[in-house]
């Protein structure tokens, strides 16, 4: 446990890439088996222990020592396991003051398995009380699984690839067909075993994405364009043996999302690899029913464990498909986007269309033509274009002149600060979660401001710092980690769309909302009003 406790220190204060993945991989190929494989399900966030929230830290907390001083502390900090892992012996009750690291990663997981609600509020003290700061640090972060270390998911696969000099897309391939502490997988890269089997698992391939489309015109004969869907990325995969098989749907970033939407699960009849976009049928721009409704419509079924009938019947989902990957154990990546998209065409009248469609080619004369195209677009389902090289193998990740993706401009209103708030890891020490709103009415004859939006991107840090000033020097009041500011200064906001909402007060929300410019120039009545963004909702 030392050892782990030490990489999670080391990475908190490392804001170097390539720093990171040395010191992971040299974690990886330094520590012995089981102990790494559950280390690199901490870092890519494949572990959940049930028991331990960050609720029972608190209340742990709260027994031991003074609430008040908890919250002030745990404010001040902006990090409760950070704040829990300092003051804990402070608050020890009764408690043994000889602490020892001497604990393997291992038996901690199997600890924190092992506990329920029923004993996590006697087994847990037991774990801290036999750690040292570092180490209770450590082990609160495993076990919430708020890792927030600067390492995402895809960093830490890199590193393991680096570790053991294996390819990063390979890594993917196999990742999702194994679980925790990946035995298999160290097996094949540490020690040059056979690669993992799960040829006949319905496991995840990394997709292929798309650079943004810069000041750069594409030929129309090399590019094929399609429209860029408003949902979210999926892959639909079904394999087994005949009467064993099995269908699972995956997220981006390659999360099992199949209990979400189980009635996609028996809607495809063949084995395949299937890359679309996930939507819900509802109302389009026009008022049809049975269109691809917007995103908003799909939000609402979005991370449910279970999902109602009425949801079901009400917001039924679909794939609009893009691509074909596998299909009936062929491997169709190697062959040209064209290639595959014939066979995708072949393979629509085997899948039932109250379940997929295919995502149409726009058609264009030439680049000038698909630009007025893309500028009329502004169906609710719709993001934009995608150009797709004719000639382009399927390849994971984002290569060069493959693939663009071509977004419509974003709309812009003006907004005034409203609240902020402190943000996470590196962040918790600075208000950089901002919320913002519209005049409702003139603010000249005494109009409030209603919230429309809260966003935490599209600044640089040196602006951070002076936001987080201007935050310090402008609060007017404080409801628990939150600062309500004077209303003094206006955000250029930035957003994909905007629609009702019956969560808010102003009874709108923002899609993608992100700071566009700080208006320091800008007086608060000059902003925008909530009819200027009702308006901008498409009937």
């Amino acid at each position: 446990m030392d050892e782990f406790a030490a990489l999670i220190d080391a990475l908190i204060y490392t804001r170097s890439r390539n720093e990171k993945l040395r010191l992971i991989a040299e974690y990886l190929r330094a520590t012995p088996d089981p102990d790494r494989g559950w280390a690199l399900a901490s870092l890519t966030n494949e572990l959940d222990f049930p028991a331990v929230k960050s609720s029972t830290i608190r209340n742990l907390l709260k027994e031991r020592i003074d609430p008040v001083l908890w919250t002030l502390s745990r404010d001040f900090v902006g990090d409760t396991a950070e704040t829990a892992s300092l003051l804990w012996e402070t608050g020890q009750v009764g408690a043994k003051t000889d602490v020892t690291t001497s604990l393997s990663l291992d038996e901690v997981v199997g600890r924190l398995s092992a506990m329920t609600r029923g004993t996590v509020a006697t087994e847990l003290p037991k774990l801290l009380d036999a750690l040292d700061v570092n180490g209770r640090y450590a082990l609160l972060k495993l076990a919430t699984g708020g890792m927030r270390v600067g390492v995402s998911s895809r960093l830490a696969k890199t590193a393991f690839a680096q570790a053991f000099e294996v390819s990063i897309d390979d890594v993917e391939e196999y990742w999702h067909g194994l679980e925790p502490p990946f035995p298999e997988l160290f097996a094949w890269a540490a020690e040059g075993e056979d690669p993992p089997d799960i040829e006949n698992l319905p496991t995840f391939r990394p997709f292929m994405l798309a650079h943004p489309l810069e000041e750069t015109e594409v030929s129309l004969k090399d590019y094929a364009a399609e429209w860029k869907w408003d949902g979210i990325r999926v892959q639909l995969v079904r394999a087994g043996h005949e009467g064993e098989e099995q269908t699972k749907l995956y997220s981006r970033s390659g999360d099992d999302i199949s209990a979400t939407f189980p009635e996609l699960l028996d809607a495809l009849p063949i084995n395949a690899v299937l890359d679309g976009e996930l939507l819900v049928r509802g109302a389009t721009q026009g008022g049809e029913e049975g269109g691809a409704a917007s995103f908003n419509a799909l939000q609402q079924r979005l991370g449910r464990k279970t999902v109602s009938k009425k949801m079901l019947r009400e917001a039924p989902a679909f794939v609009r498909l893009y691509d074909v990957l596998i299909l009936e154990g062929e491997d169709l990546r190697e062959l040209v986007w064209e290639k595959r998209r014939k066979r995708l065409e072949g393979l629509m009248s085997h899948l039932p269309d109250s379940h997929f469609d295919l995502s149409a080619l726009v058609e264009a004369r030439d680049f000038e033509h698909l630009t007025e195209i893309r500028e009329r677009s502004r169906d609710d389902a719709i993001e934009g274009l995608m150009l797709k090289r004719r000639d382009a193998p399927y390849v994971a990740g984002r290569r060069t002149g493959l693939w663009y993706k071509w977004k419509r401009d974003p709309l812009l209103v003006d907004c005034v600060l409203m609240y902020a708030q402190r943000g996470s890891g590196r962040r918790s020490s600075f208000f950089s979660d901002y919320t913002f709103g519209c005049w409702d009415g003139d603010p000249d004859e005494g109009a409030d401001l209603l919230p429309v939006g809260k966003a935490y991107s599209g600044f640089t840090d040196a602006e951070l710092k002076k936001l987080d000033r201007h935050v310090r020097s402008n609060t007017i009041n404080r409801f628990g980690p939150v600062r309500e500011t004077d209303k003094s200064l206006v955000f250029e906001v930035a957003f994909d769309s905007v629609h009702e909402s019956k969560r808010h007060k102003s009874g709108l929300a923002m899609r993608f909302p992100r700071i566009h410019r700080i208006r320091w120039d800008k007086p608060v009545h000059e902003a925008d009003r909530i009819e200027a963004l009702r308006a901008l909702i498409r009937d």
